[in-house]
């Protein structure tokens, strides 16, 4: 037994150091730092930290102990969350729907403003926990009652079960808005990355939905909005750049869709779209809506890969608005209420969101849209975080409650 204590006492130190040290190595040979980002040696930090973790969770997922999503999100819910004493924060359930409802401690004669907002992490990390410093942030600065909502995820749940989870707890928040306080006539739909997708898909469902009060405005944050164009500037542009690359975004988007991984250089090249679907929608998810200011001076127009219809069959999901907001029909485009639109230019995800503010603005939806020239996907996180603290981030999170503040 003492020799066994004393191995391991040895050994898993020992595993650990050399596990850091692949991710270490990796991040070198695969990274890029973007040039002009501030702190590019905590940033550097930070994605090695990141490598390491998801290499560890890995593991523990090969030796059957723990899936890789648990293992992450049980190490980013180790953080311990800030408590607030001007804030109520209650835990509860909307039907089998976890979320978390905050409100402002000090009595207001008038209804607030009611903020429903969706946590990000490609339905596979992410949580209420995750994201309550951020929730009770903007409670805060813009006087509002707030609802996070949780989700099921993956490895268990794939679409759509997120959304309707979302769409269920939403629903219900806003048949008892006046319960907590909320006056019906401002709510906003708020939500980052994942839910940021989950904002463009819930308001677009809501507008045939006349009998629930209707949401006010939508804020969408470095969303993703499509499934089906993988060859736009800013995937080919920051595909090797912290903290979703485009290989992982791929990964993500099969592992939620249920897609064999096999067919993901079908989806990257663009060969699971048929001719006669790229004619119909090219005018919305072409490369030529991206301002030419953004592309790199080696950016090409898309080149589609030979059509390849078992791929097609396998994936054509990806063709539904439920899906891939951005090729809903017009009408319905055209009843969407206002929005934020914020994009950072280190990520993968930019171009989607000038994608969608193009196809809102076609449709006469009024749209605010924010840029973070130093932003990098996930930033917005880490904008109380101290030692990981990022001018881009609290850029971020200003814009946000300054723009719900005006609602």
């Amino acid at each position: 037994m003492a020799v066994l204590c004393l191995l391991l006492l040895v050994g898993l130190p020992t595993f650990l150091l050399g596990v850091f040290i692949w991710a270490v190595v990796k991040h070198f040979l695969t990274a890029e730092i973007p040039p002009s980002l501030q702190h590019p040696v905590k940033f550097r930090c930070m994605h090695c930290l990141m490598l390491f973790v998801m290499a560890l969770g890995n593991i523990l997922q090969k030796l059957r102990i723990c899936s890789l999503p648990s293992f992450i999100t049980f190490i980013h819910d180790s953080v311990p969350i800030k408590k607030d004493p001007t804030l109520v924060v209650i835990n509860m359930h909307f039907g089998t729907v976890p979320v978390r409802l905050f409100q402002p401690k000090a009595v207001s004669s008038n209804l607030r403003r009611g903020i429903i907002f969706y946590h990000g992490g490609a339905a596979t990390f992410g949580s209420l926990d995750l994201y309550h410093n951020l929730c009770s942030f903007l409670v805060r600065e813009t006087d509002s009652v707030l609802l996070s909502v949780g989700y099921r995820k993956l490895p268990k749940h794939h679409h759509p079960a997120a959304l309707n989870d979302c769409l269920s707890a939403t629903i219900l928040f806003l048949k008892a808005l006046e319960t907590y306080g909320v006056d019906s006539s401002r709510v906003v739909v708020c939500g980052d990355s994942f839910g940021g997708w989950v904002v463009a898909s819930i308001s677009q469902t809501l507008v045939s939905t006349p009998s629930l009060p209707q949401i006010r405005a939508q804020v969408l944050i470095n969303p993703i909005l499509q499934g089906i164009n993988f060859l736009l500037p800013s995937l080919r542009q920051n595909k090797n750049i912290p903290f979703l690359t485009k290989d992982l975004l791929i990964i993500f988007v099969c592992n939620y869709l249920a897609i064999d991984l096999s067919w993901r250089d079908s989806m990257l090249t663009g060969a699971v779209i048929p001719l006669d679907k790229w004619k119909k929608y090219r005018k919305w998810l072409s490369s030529d809506n991206i301002p030419r200011s953004l592309w790199s001076l080696d950016t090409q127009p898309e080149f589609l890969g030979h059509f390849n219809e078992a791929a097609y069959l396998e994936t054509k999901h990806i063709f539904n608005p439920e899906i891939s907001p951005i090729i809903a029909d017009d009408k319905t485009i055209a009843q969407l209420p206002e929005a934020l639109l914020v994009s950072c230019e280190y990520d993968v995800l930019r171009d989607d969101t000038l994608l969608y503010k193009k196809r809102l603005e076609d449709q006469g939806v009024p749209v605010t849209w924010h840029h973070v020239m130093d932003g990098f996907h996930g930033c917005l996180l880490l904008f109380d975080r101290k030692f990981l603290f990022f001018p881009c981030s609290i850029k971020v999170v200003n814009t946000v409650v300054s723009y719900i503040k005006s609602i």
